[in-house]
C-alpha cells in the first residue's frame, strides 16, 4: 500500500508524535504495539481511518510480519530505559531491531528508520549504550540505507526526567547529584523530535543519513535540577553523590532490595559518566529545516502541576502579597 508506515512502539512519549506529524504529512499509519487495547486514542490523531493499531511484538516474528504487510516505511521506536523480566536491552535493542529489519525486508519495505540515542557505542561500559550500537549495526546489515536517529534526552509533558526528578522533590528534602551533577545534556523537545522522525520517513534523501538530535542549549544535571526546581518553586539540597556511591546504589537497587528504587540504576550510572550531548559530525533539527524548542519556552506548561497550588500558583501568590500590603 502506498504511503502506509507501521510504526513500532508508537504509543509511547516520543512515538505519540511522531504519529502526529506523520498523519499530518498525509500519511496512513499501522500503529504496531503489545496491547492495542490500550492504544484506543491513537487513531484520534489522525483523520477517520488514516491510524490503524495491531497488535506486535518485537519476539514474534508472525506478528511482525502481518504488522508490515503492505506498508512502504517502517519506524521502530522500541526501546527501554530499565531492564524488567524478558524485556532486556539485548532483547529489544538489539534482536527486536534485528527482527524488525528482516522482516521489513521480506516485506518489500522500501525505507526504515531505526530509533537509536545519543551516546551509542559498542564499545561503552553501558548495557543501554552498548545494545543501542549493537541494534544500529543489525539494522544496517539488512538496511545499509537505514535512517538511524539518535536523540538526546527528551522534554516535554509526560517526559521521565523533569517529572521523575519534581515528583521526587515533593517529598524528598534532597536530590542526588550523580557523579556531582557536572554531565552534559542537550535537552531536546519531545514535539520537535516527532517532526524529525517524520521528516526522515517521508523524505527519501534521509536514507542512510544518522541524525543527532540535541535542543539549543547546553546543561549540566546540576543546572536541570535547578531549573526545575525554580519552575516548580520548590528549595531541595542538592547532594553530590560521587560514581562509585551510587553504582552501589543501582546495583542494590537492580537486585529489589528498596521498596521505592533510587532514581537511577547501575547501569544508567554508567552512562552518566559521559556528556549527552551531539557531536557536530551527524546532521540534525537544522537540516531538517526544523528550529529547536527550547527548555524555558515548554517546561512552564506542564512543571506547574508540581507548584503549591499548580496552575493557580501565581494568583495564590499575588493573593499573599496583596494581603501582605
Amino acid at each position: 500500500m502506498q504511503n502506509l508506515v507501521t510504526v513500532f512502539g508508537g504509543t509511547g512519549f516520543v512515538g505519540t508524535q511522531a504519529v502526529r506529524y506523520l498523519a499530518k504529512a498525509g500519511w496512513r499509519i499501522r500503529v504496531a504495539i503489545r496491547n492495542p487495547n490500550l492504544a484506543y486514542k491513537m487513531r484520534l490523531l489522525g483523520d477517520v481511518g488514516q491510524i490503524d493499531v495491531v497488535q506486535a511484538n518485537v519476539r514474534d516474528r508472525p506478528s511482525l510480519d502481518r504488522a508490515l504487510d503492505g506498508a512502504t516505511a517502517s519506524l521502530n521506536l522500541v526501546g527501554l530505559l530499565r531492564e524488567t523480566g524478558r524485556q532486556g536491552f539485548q532483547a529489544v535493542h538489539v534482536m527486536g531491531a534485528k527482527t524488525i529489519a528482516e522482516t521489513a525486508r521480506a516485506a518489500a519495505v522500501t525505507r526504515l528508520v531505526q530509533t537509536s540515542a545519543i551516546g551509542a557505542d559498542a564499545a561503552s561500559p553501558s548495557n543501554y549504550a552498548r545494545t543501542k550500537a549493537e541494534g544500529e549495526a543489525a539494522v544496517r546489515a539488512v538496511y545499509s540505507d537505514a535512517a538511524i536517529v539518535r536523540p538526546s534526552i527528551v522534554f516535554g509533558s509526560g517526559d521521565g526526567f523533569f517529572n521523575r526528578f519534581a515528583a521526587m522533590a515533593q517529598i524528598s528534602p534532597a536530590l542526588p547529584l550523580i557523579g556531582g551533577g557536572a554531565t552534559r545534556f542537550q535537552p531536546v523537545y519531545v514535539g520537535d523530535v516527532g517532526q524529525a522522525l517524520a521528516r526522515i520517513v517521508t523524505d527519501p534523501a534521509a536514507a542512510g543519513q544518522t541524525y543527532e538530535l540535541g535542543g539549543p542549549g547546553v546543561f549540566s544535571f546540576r543546572e536541570l535540577l535547578e531549573m526545575m526546581l525554580a519552575e516548580t518553586g520548590q528549595r531541595r539540597m542538592l547532594l553530590p553523590i560521587p560514581f562509585p556511591a551510587a553504582s552501589l546504589l543501582g546495583k542494590v537497587a537492580d537486585l529489589g532490595a528498596f521498596l521505592i528504587p533510587p532514581p537511577v540504576t547501575a547501569d544508567q550510572v554508567e552512562l552518566l559518566k559521559t556528556d549527552n550531548v551531539v557531536s557536530g559530525r551527524y546532521p540534525g533539527l537544522a537540516e531538517l529545516g526544523i528550529t529547536p524548542t527550547t527548555l524555558e519556552a515548554v517546561l512552564p506548561t506542564y512543571l506547574y502541576r508540581y507548584r503549591k497550588g499548580g496552575q493557580y500558583a501565581d494568583q495564590e501568590d499575588r493573593a499573599m502579597a496583596a494581603e501582605r500590603a
